[in-house]
């Protein structure tokens, strides 16, 4: 298993499937490539996972009583890894995703800067939303990273698993991993807040209980930043409301129009050299979509952004207009994750 990682790192792979049936593969710019010849047995995918389950020094029964686990471990100057081991057909399964050990840098990463300078909120609630694998958690460490630089503050990260170890520099940082160190998301949320902390970070709101934690800190002058699963703003606030039960979806809104100050969506386009470019739409709340929020006026909030007229915005439209007309993305791919394709296209 440490050998195939090895491999997987050195061909610049971001996620390793072992998967029976197949030979063990790695995903190179959503390419499938082969870590071996020998199609694996599900003899062969049980083995290489209790390896795994050995180098996080876990137990495997936690597979057993789950059906599917997740887990992060290290490799001594290779990459950390976060994986997934499931049952399916019952035999076993994994997934790795490749994470480095340096924290990221937000220039290579093409994250624009109106994303960086929302580190310097100090209360509120900040989203990252966006598909799996669209790099929430990388845009998530480069905040919590320009926090720790910049101010004195305790940062509290609830993460399942960690991905990403950040050292104390001019902040403390303590990092809880679920279901490791708590035994739940909303449970740890609620201790994080006798924690004194000053920002917290939720790796994902999953369900009521945990959304409804979240609000509160972000109301009692915490900074809070999470991720949730949907593409643009306007879809991320209905999310969020609509997890509560209609008789309490009117507070909500008011309660969300509050402590709401951003929300940044993004995924990953194919381009023209055969990568990937990271694209972002950073809506940024004013009083008017305050208004918007409160008043259920969700579906006028994309306009609002694609207007253009306020610089604390940035469309994912225009930034896919940005990259055709650098060359980095053809059209049709630009056209393909338009929120506006017709828009779009008369633009281009």
């Amino acid at each position: 298993m440490i050998d195939m990682l090895k491999n997987a790192v050195a061909l610049g792979g971001s996620d390793v499937f072992i998967i029976p049936g197949s030979p063990a593969m790695v995903k190179v710019h959503d390419k499938f490539e082969k870590l071996g010849e020998e199609r694996l047995m599900p003899d062969d995918t049980e083995r290489l996972a209790r390896e795994m389950y050995g180098l996080a020094h876990r137990d495997f029964s936690l597979l057993d009583a789950q059906g599917d686990d997740d887990f992060s471990f290290a490799i001594l100057n290779v990459s950390r890894f976060r994986c997934n081991v499931y049952r399916q057909r019952g035999t076993v399964a994994a997934i790795c995703r490749i994470v480095n050990f340096e924290l990221p840098d937000p220039g290579k990463m093409h994250i624009p800067q109106l994303v960086m300078d929302l580190a310097r909120q100090r209360s509120g609630m900040i989203l990252v939303t966006g598909p799996a694998g669209s790099g929430k958690s990388t845009t998530l460490a480069c905040l919590v990273d320009r926090i720790n630089e910049t101010r004195s503050a305790h940062i509290v990260t609830i993460e399942d698993p960690i991905e990403y170890l950040h050292r104390h520099k001019k902040s403390l940082v303590s990092q809880r991993e679920v279901p490791g160190d708590a035994a739940t998301f909303s449970r740890a949320l609620r201790a994080a807040l006798r924690q004194a902390p000053d920002v917290v970070l939720l790796g994902e709101m999953r369900d009521l209980d945990t959304i409804r934690t979240a609000i509160t800190a972000a109301e009692t002058g915490h900074l809070l930043l999470s991720t949730l699963h949907t593409i643009g703003a306007a879809k991320t606030v209905d999310r969020i409301i609509d997890t509560f039960p209609a008789e309490q979806q009117a507070q909500i809104r008011v309660q969300l129009s509050m402590v709401l100050k951003a929300v940044v969506s993004q995924r990953l386009v194919p381009t023209t050299d055969g990568g990937r470019a990271p694209v972002f739409e950073v809506m940024t709340v004013n009083a008017a979509i305050q208004n918007m929020i409160r008043d259920g006026r969700t579906h006028q909030i994309d306009n609002v952004i694609f207007g253009g007229t306020d610089r604390t915005m940035l469309s994912m439209d225009a930034e896919l207009q940005r990259l055709v007309r650098e060359g980095r993305i053809a059209r049709d791919v630009a056209l393909l994750h338009a929120a506006n394709p017709d828009t779009l296209a008369k633009r281009i």
